[in-house]
């Protein structure tokens, strides 16, 4: 029904410039959270995320607040109980939330400097150890990440059972370490023999960016260096984890949302190199469906869990 209210309202709003739905979604969502998952240590999230918080302020109307997740469920339950709009997800726990029933709409994912939206997880050893293939390994420590990261569990946990190799019975212990880097930390430091981590080109992984930081020394006190570090396993091509909104935002805010992410790279690149240091070309545009192989992946995991 129009009423003599409705009517003052719209032409007040009208005497503004802004559209109805515009001042009724903000009504609604007066702020927004940004959460993301932790791959480094907080303060190095903080400085890598704040300048896209405070883009995402400028280019959508509302402040946008940023959250450091202190592991991937937090991420998942949050926009599960609403309280997280938007979150950068790895490709696995994106597919976690989907398949537990969180409306989770992915936006873009990042493309690396080699051109493409993807990654590789990789066990790493450390270069000085005898340690050249995973058969060495055996019976040895490794370092996961989190239960719903990808390259830090997922993908290891996928990829070795389908090369003959379960990692609950074949390292003698494994071992979540929290972070990225914390499991980096755990293999320079001798807890453990192998870690596991993502890896996007030579120049670009989590071991590059904390020697670029100066987290990495030798016990000694010399910086390491990438050639410190032996891969001895690497997965398949994974999809990158996108950045994901609340498929129950309203649409004038979700179109907002797409548009300033799309808009980054050109927009603000001092705020779009921070996120990876320079090392990203762009922004690539994602759906759920870009995460169907990684939903099956969990889906296998899954049921081998239920077998062990």
């Amino acid at each position: 029904m129009i009423t003599r209210r409705t009517l003052a309202a719209a032409a007040a709003l009208a005497l503004l410039g802004l559209p109805a739905a515009a001042q009724d979604w903000k009504a609604q969502y007066p702020e927004l959270t940004l959460a993301v998952i932790p791959m480094e240590n907080a303060s190095g999230t903080v400085d890598r995320y704040t300048p896209l918080a405070a883009y995402l302020t400028k280019a959508v109307g509302v402040p946008v607040k940023l959250r450091v997740a202190s592991d991937y469920a937090a991420v998942i339950e949050g926009q599960r109980a609403g309280n997280i709009q938007l979150a950068f997800y790895g490709p696995a726990s994106v597919a976690r939330a989907a398949m537990t029933g969180v409306k989770v709409e992915p936006i873009v994912s990042p493309q690396h400097e080699t051109g493409a939206a993807g990654y590789y997880s990789v066990i790493y050893a450390l270069a000085s150890s005898p340690y050249k293939s995973i058969e060495d390994l055996k019976g040895k420590n490794l370092a996961l990440v989190d239960p719903n990261s990808t390259s830090g569990n997922q993908a290891p946990r996928f990829f070795l059972k389908r090369a003959g190799y379960d990692v609950d019975r074949f390292f003698g212990k494994a071992v979540f370490a929290g972070s990225h880097e914390n499991a980096v930390l755990a293999l320079t430091q001798g807890t453990v023999e192998a870690a596991a981590n993502l890896w996007n080109s030579e120049t670009d992984t989590i071991v590059t960016r904390m020697i670029t930081k100066g987290l990495l020394k030798k016990p000694d006190g010399t910086p390491m260096q990438a050639s410190d570090f032996r891969v001895v396993f690497k997965s398949d091509f994974l999809p990158e984890g996108p950045y994901a909104m609340l498929a129950t935002l309203p649409d004038d805010l979700k179109a907002k949302l797409r548009a300033a992410f799309v808009a980054l790279p050109k927009d603000d690149k001092a705020a779009f190199d921070r996120l990876s240091d320079g090392k990203d070309l762009g922004l690539t545009p994602v759906t759920l469906k870009d995460y169907q192989p990684i939903i099956d992946m969990l889906r296998f995991n899954d049921e081998q869990r239920k077998k062990s």
